[in-house]
């Protein structure tokens, strides 16, 4: 968020589609109206995906007063676009990424923190480097830092390292001369995985697939916890493979912190239905164990409790009482804030789902296996 406004730093996938669209109107007009004449409320996946599948069967023949180079052009200015909207620097002073970062390099650690993220942009290693704060995103070298699947696959680095996995690229990743995928440093976009229907093909190539093999041997390790913040699950790929790693360990747990009502969260609460391991926490229900139930008041674990409970459960904007960890500036205050000695407030309400017996604060314990944060940061 940027602290002045509190507008995101960057869009979400529907207002990055009003960003994008909006930007190559007056070239394009004319055909994201016929898109969106076929698909209406098309988002940019559609859109983009739709412009890639006639850039790769048109040929000279025009489709909307377009042919099959045109619409490659098109697309690629569509992909610069989406480069240059998530192409933002963190704001000066107090953001939800420092919060992160403070809570991670707070503690001494057994095992790494690991942060899987589906987001282009450079928050975290601008975040990281602030605070001189080491971390490894699968890239070493100095002139032209090449990936190393190697050391992306085993635990070589010191537990002070976070690992940092970009599943779907990053800006400053591009192709050199011998079609590698190298880390530039600069803020171009040309080596991502845009939100398009070919983008499970993708993942299937270096350097995606190591970094999507690592996500599996994560879910996969004994007792090992993954919270995500704010990510849909819409995703397909995504969701295979976090469906399949629990599916073949149960002692893996992951909480969907998540940023809508329940209701609006159709993918998360489709795996949480069939996945005893994988719990939802929405805005208004959670769902535990494969149970539904309404959040409802309880007493704190403790009266040292109380400051803390206010980071994840309130109001806003004067409305009833939510969780709020959906929301990633919540979710990482709340971090900082729980392992921190606080002053008692005057008591308030804290959020139990209704289904489930005990107290809130056991939505994040302390796992004995590393943790890992995900999903959508911006």
């Amino acid at each position: 968020m940027v602290p002045s406004t509190g507008k995101p730093l960057i869009a979400a996938v529907q207002g990055l589609t009003n960003d994008v669209l909006t930007a190559l109107e007056p070239d394009y007009g004319a055909v994201i109206a016929a898109i969106q004449a076929v698909h209406p409320g098309a988002n940019i996946e559609t859109v983009l995906s739709r412009v890639r599948s006639l850039a790769n069967v048109l040929g000279s023949s025009k489709v909307d007063g377009l042919n099959g180079p045109e619409y490659v052009k098109f697309g690629q200015l569509i992909c610069d676009e989406i480069g240059a909207a998530v192409s933002v620097k963190l704001p000066p002073g107090d953001t939800p990424y420092r919060d992160l970062i403070n809570w991670i390099v707070g503690t001494d650690r057994d095992h790494p923190v690991e942060i899987f993220t589906t987001n282009y942009d450079l928050l975290l290693e601008e975040a990281f480097e602030a605070v001189r704060a080491p971390y490894f995103d699968g890239f070493t070298g100095g002139r032209e830092p090449f990936f190393d699947p190697v050391s992306v696959a085993t635990n070589d680095l010191p537990s002070r390292w976070t690992r940092l996995w970009k599943v779907h690229g990053s800006l400053g990743w591009q192709a050199n001369s011998s079609g590698e995928v190298i880390r530039t440093g600069l803020t171009s976009a040309t080596h991502l995985i845009y939100p398009e229907h070919l983008k499970y093909d993708l993942t299937q190539k270096a350097p995606y697939a190591a970094l999507f093999d690592r996500l599996r041997t994560f879910l996969t390790t004994k007792d090992t916890l993954l919270i995500s913040v704010g990510f849909s699950f819409a995703d397909a790929h995504v969701a295979a493979r976090v469906d399949e790693s629990l599916a073949a360990n149960p002692s893996a747990s992951l909480f969907a912190f998540q940023y809508q009502e329940l209701a609006s969260e159709k993918f998360a609460e489709a795996l949480a239905e069939k996945r005893p391991n994988f719990s939802v926490y929405a805005r208004d229900r959670a769902i535990i164990n494969g149970v539904a139930g309404d959040w409802r008041p309880g007493d704190p674990p403790t009266r040292d409790w109380e400051p803390i409970r206010k980071t994840y459960w309130g109001s806003v904007g004067g409305g009833s009482p939510r969780f709020l960890l959906g929301d990633f500036t919540s979710f990482a205050r709340f971090l900082v804030m729980s392992r921190s000695g606080q002053a008692l407030d005057p008591p308030s309400a804290v959020a139990v789902p209704s289904s489930v017996v005990g107290s809130a604060s056991a939505a994040t314990p302390a796992p004995s296996a590393p943790p890992a944060v995900s999903g959508s940061t911006s």
